[in-house]
């Protein structure tokens, strides 16, 4: 009876042991770590563009940099040029443009006139030297001033020029282009007709070259020579008359001298 409980306690505790043992073998694989993929890095934030500094350290530029200043317009062109996919393009007039500039005058306008005419120097997208090309077709391009102001492109064999009703210029270089801003050099104040009226003055043509013929008093070239030929002249027949009024005493003398040695 003991070898009985004995037996049945070894086989349970064998049994237990060999579910125990299978148990194990046939559990799962842990699952394997897996490793994160890395999120990309964003892109750089384009860098800030300093109108002012840019056409501080070029130019001369000191008179359009103080009206940009003056109307806050630069604030305007700052945001165009840092805040927005499109972009700007800015028209720069020298300093010599505006000393030249004295009718039309710009000491008449209103406050909102001088701001526009500003704005009116830019466009509201970048455009490198290349795109112009293209702008010519599209006819009056509208500036950062607004649909009144409008401007006109032609390209010449790579030169771009422009034309508001009043100027008519060309860039005459590139201060700056690099997107989202670019930045040219204008020979002229740009003068749009929104504020200066349609009625444009001609330009005055080119004066012709003076025509340089002789007076009425100077005698012709030939006469001159003529003139000089006849003063010569008498001034050789009196030579004549000197050499032979010397062959002659000479032979009074000679025929004087003959007779006195006769007699």
């Amino acid at each position: 009876m003991q070898f009985s409980r004995n037996f049945m306690i070894i086989c349970s505790a064998l049994l237990l042991c060999s579910s125990l043992t299978y148990g194990q073998t046939a559990s799962p694989p842990a699952p394997v770590a897996m490793t994160p993929t890395p999120t990309p890095a964003p892109a750089p934030a384009p860098e800030y563009v300093n109108l002012t500094y840019l056409l501080s350290v070029a130019g001369p530029f000191h008179t359009f940099l103080n009206y940009l200043e003056s109307t806050k317009v630069i604030d305007t062109f700052q945001s165009q040029a840092n805040n927005t996919e499109q972009g700007i393009t800015i028209f720069v007039p020298k300093d010599d443009s505006f000393k030249g500039l004295k009718k039309p005058s710009l000491s008449n306008l209103s406050d909102d006139q001088l701001k526009s005419l500003i704005l009116f120097h830019a466009l509201p997208k970048y455009y490198a030297l290349a795109d112009f090309n293209d702008l010519r077709t599209k006819g009056p391009i509208t500036t950062l001033a607004g649909g009144q102001y409008t401007l006109n492109f032609t390209d010449d064999s790579g030169t771009v020029h422009l034309d508001s009703g009043w100027s008519k210029t060309k860039v005459s270089s590139a201060v700056h282009s690099t997107d989202p801003v670019a930045i040219y050099q204008v020979n002229k104040v740009l003068l749009p007709e929104a504020i200066f009226g349609t009625d444009i003055p001609p330009t005055p043509a080119p004066s012709p070259a003076p025509d340089i013929s002789p007076s009425a008093d100077s005698p012709p070239a030939d006469s001159k020579e003529g003139g000089s030929l006849s003063k010569a002249l008498p001034s050789d027949s009196a030579s004549h008359r000197v050499m032979k009024l010397s062959i002659w005493s000479h032979l009074v003398l000679a025929v004087l001298g003959g007779l006195v040695l006769l007699f």
